[in-house]
């Protein structure tokens, strides 16, 4: 039985740290704004076992006039469960919860690895690839929930 629910921060970092931040130093896991009362994790659940994370962060991106706007960070399912769709879920489940409240648009950085995954949900990258230090080449991509 599949589930999504909050979690806090700290369930999320051991999916961040095997996941997205493979090799590194689990303080790396924690993100600027994690423990913010606007910040918003969930954790996807197997038979109450999680297994894929995402965060949603009231952060605005200059690049863009929207004056709503969630920045998605630290979205990983485990390698074992990659392409069983827990991803989309995740995805489509916050996107369901920012439709019913006031945000106008969606942004994050996306790994290069990552990009046809988000692009099959209705993102669109955004300028040029850039490249996050010890973690490798990035896009930003975003989706418009109202214009």
């Amino acid at each position: 039985m599949i589930t999504i629910r909050n979690i806090t921060a700290n369930e999320t970092y051991p999916v961040r740290h095997s996941v997205l931040r493979k090799g590194q130093p689990f303080t790396s896991c924690c993100f600027e704004g994690d423990e913010l009362n606007t910040t918003k994790h969930y954790g996807l659940f197997e038979n109450d076992a999680l297994q894929g994370i995402i965060s949603l962060y009231e952060n605005a991106n200059r690049q863009f006039e929207a004056t709503n706007q969630i920045q998605i960070r630290g979205m990983a399912v485990l390698e074992h469960n990659q392409g069983k769709g827990f991803g989309k879920e995740l995805v489509q489940y916050c996107e369901n919860l920012l439709t019913e409240s006031d945000c106008q648009l969606i942004w994050f950085n996306a790994r290069e690895n990552a990009i046809g995954f988000y692009q099959k949900l209705g993102y669109n990258i955004h300028g040029d690839a850039f490249d996050i230090e010890g973690i490798g080449k990035h896009y930003v991509m975003l989706k418009k929930l109202r214009i």
